[in-house]
């Protein structure tokens, strides 16, 4: 069963549509990369997957397996967001706000979570250092084990490189390919095309249409006309 299903969805904000009628799902496995020009909703498609702005028509299911409140997600960064004044270890248990409703502390378990996945992105000897002390590559690598507290089965990231010298962008997309090997589906939205050659389907957004196909298949058709987009960067 697929973990997100769209079905007919049009998304916008206030009144203004800027995607309509758009259909595809996401399993276990799939590697999805959102591409397109500014402007054309990419980032508004994701936060409406999230629910986090409201659709302006259509569907979007979740499966039966999958929590909304449980998924992983790592947005565009602000400058305030950037210089937030917390240790590692702070943010990457942050993680896990939405399993802890109203309860005021964290339990064992979490904090193993946490610490677990810091260690996998090799950041725990960064836990007690403060998170606005780093460099953006860390800082990444912070926010990654933070969205990965909140899932095991589904990531969610926006723009994740925006600001990364190439060798750390090399490293974060690496990270990226490992743990969708190991199951876990991603969506993400990015101007960098190089994303592409992990991608399994490919999701492109223009001015009132859109192209959703396997990687393979989108880059036999569409390849060349996204080359010659000044927009992105050339594979």
């Amino acid at each position: 069963m697929a973990y997100i299903k769209c079905q007919n969805l049009s998304v916008g904000y206030a009144g203004e549509t800027l995607i309509e009628n758009i259909n595809f799902e996401v399993h276990e496995h799939d590697y999805l990369c959102i591409v397109g020009e500014n402007g054309v909703g990419k980032s508004t498609l994701m936060k409406t997957l999230l629910g986090l702005v409201d659709k302006k028509e259509g569907n979007v299911e979740f499966g039966k397996n999958i929590n909304r409140k449980e998924v992983g997600y790592l947005p565009q960064q602000t400058a305030l967001q950037k210089d937030f004044p917390a240790t590692v270890m702070e943010v990457v248990l942050s993680g896990n706000l939405s399993k802890i409703a109203l309860r005021p502390f964290y339990r064992k378990k979490e904090k193993e979570r946490a610490l677990l996945e810091m260690k996998k992105l090799k950041i725990d000897s960064l836990a007690s250092r403060s998170y606005r002390e780093l460099s953006g590559g860390q800082q990444q690598r912070v926010l990654l084990a933070r969205a990965l507290c909140a899932t095991e089965k589904i990531l969610f990231l926006d723009e994740p490189t925006t600001g990364l010298d190439p060798q750390v962008t090399k490293e974060f997309y690496d990270m990226l390919k490992e743990l969708n090997k190991k199951g876990m589906a991603i969506i993400m939205v990015s101007h960098d095309l190089s994303v592409l050659e992990e991608a399994t389907h490919v999701l492109y957004l223009r001015k009132n249409d859109y192209v959703y196909a396997q990687k393979e298949e989108f880059m036999n058709t569409y390849g060349k006309e996204m080359k010659a987009d000044v927009n992105y960067r050339n594979i």
